[in-house]
């Protein structure tokens, strides 16, 4: 259910919306603004307690230098990189495929499979958190970037074929009974039809799908343990961990690790917001 438009007529509604919506922006904004002149800040203005105020100095090249010079987040940005892109792509590859074997060609069981797809998704993490680390251990997978990339593959592709399924599930059926009657295969619907009308979904759900990788901490300190493998959430706690006291060098590291997710939401947002509302209004 979508909320009802406030008509034009009812002037003091729409003033109190858009009051209640600045109220809401500045309160989720700020602790963001404070990170960003921390990161600006010198160590003495930190130690001094000027965490709100405007700055006393800007020390702005100096602190990003330390990030990269005297800590070593530029290692773990690496390391979430090769764990992230190729689990992306892989969720995308087997969730569009999925999607559309369940969406287009119904067999007996389908229900079930996709059920098993998406309930996997409603389990706490902290109860496969054991078994998944005894596995890969087994597995000799433990402390690798295979580790992850397996696990959030896994994880992901749960949701991630149940936004595929009713996104191609309100595809018209009318282009796929005339692709069958042109005598084209499964294959070559999917690649020449599917393919070029998912895009905005595939978009949406690469963002969505990189954030949750990207941000992802229990699973970064469960199955990794070196800094040779430690994703950035991992390598940011242990940041604070030795820079206690330098919240300048901390913060800066910070806005540096949520560049990536920002960045790749604005230059894919106008996919992003049709590939959500186009994928849910069909189930």
């Amino acid at each position: 259910m979508y909320p009802r438009p406030i008509p034009e007529t009812q002037t003091a509604s729409r003033v109190l919306y858009m009051t209640m919506v600045c109220v809401i922006l500045v309160l989720w904004l700020l602790p963001l603004f404070a990170i960003i002149l921390t990161s600006f800040r010198s160590f003495e203005d930190v130690m001094a307690g000027n965490y709100w105020g405007w700055p006393t100095e800007f020390n702005l090249v100096e602190n990003y230098a330390a990030v990269f010079q005297q800590t070593k987040m530029l290692q773990y940005f690496i390391n979430s990189l090769i764990i992230t892109v190729p689990s992306v792509i892989m969720v995308l590859v087997l969730s569009t495929m999925t999607g559309f074997v369940l969406s287009r060609y119904p067999f007996p069981g389908a229900m079930l499979v996709f059920v098993i797809f998406v309930g996997g998704n409603f389990l706490p993490q902290q109860i496969m958190m054991i078994p998944i680390r005894d596995l890969m251990v087994s597995l000799g997978l433990y402390d690798t970037f295979f580790a992850l990339m397996a696990f959030h593959v896994a994880f992901q592709t749960g949701f991630a074929t149940l936004f595929m399924r009713n996104f191609i599930a309100a595809l018209p059926a009318e282009l796929f009974q005339a692709a069958r009657a042109e005598g084209a295969s499964p294959w070559q619907i999917l690649i020449h039809i599917v393919l070029p009308l998912v895009r905005p979904a595939l978009a949406a759900l690469a963002i969505l799908i990189f954030t949750f990788i990207w941000n992802d901490y229990f699973w970064a300190i469960v199955l990794t343990q070196s800094d040779a493998v430690k994703p950035v959430t991992a390598g940011l706690a242990n940041l604070k961990g030795e820079w206690v006291s330098q919240w300048n060098i901390v913060s800066a590291a910070t806005i540096f690790v949520a560049i990536p997710p920002v960045l790749m939401f604005f230059l894919m947002q106008k996919h992003f917001v049709s590939g959500l509302t186009m994928g849910a209004v069909k189930g």
